[in-house]
């Protein structure tokens, strides 16, 4: 692991340590698992928006995905 020096606001670190010591956890420890979840959603966001932009570009075919209708199951049925 690599040690990093980084600047941030008191009032968050005040929020960070907080956390950190409910969860029983490490400032380090929490700031990791945060940065990790971010990194994850920025991931997940990205390739949410190449998908729009994809089915903008060229949308599905009026029946392309007709034949599984009758696959789904929906409860009641």
């Amino acid at each position: 692991m690599r040690t990093v020096q980084m600047t941030l606001d008191d009032e968050l670190v005040k929020t960070v340590d907080r956390l950190a010591s409910r969860l029983q956890t490490t400032r380090s420890a929490f700031t990791r698992d945060a940065l990790r979840e971010a990194v994850a959603s920025y991931t997940v966001k990205r390739l949410e928006q190449k998908h729009r932009a994809g089915y903008a570009k060229q949308p599905a075919a009026e029946n392309e995905f007709g034949g599984w209708d009758a696959e789904q199951a929906w409860g009641d049925e």
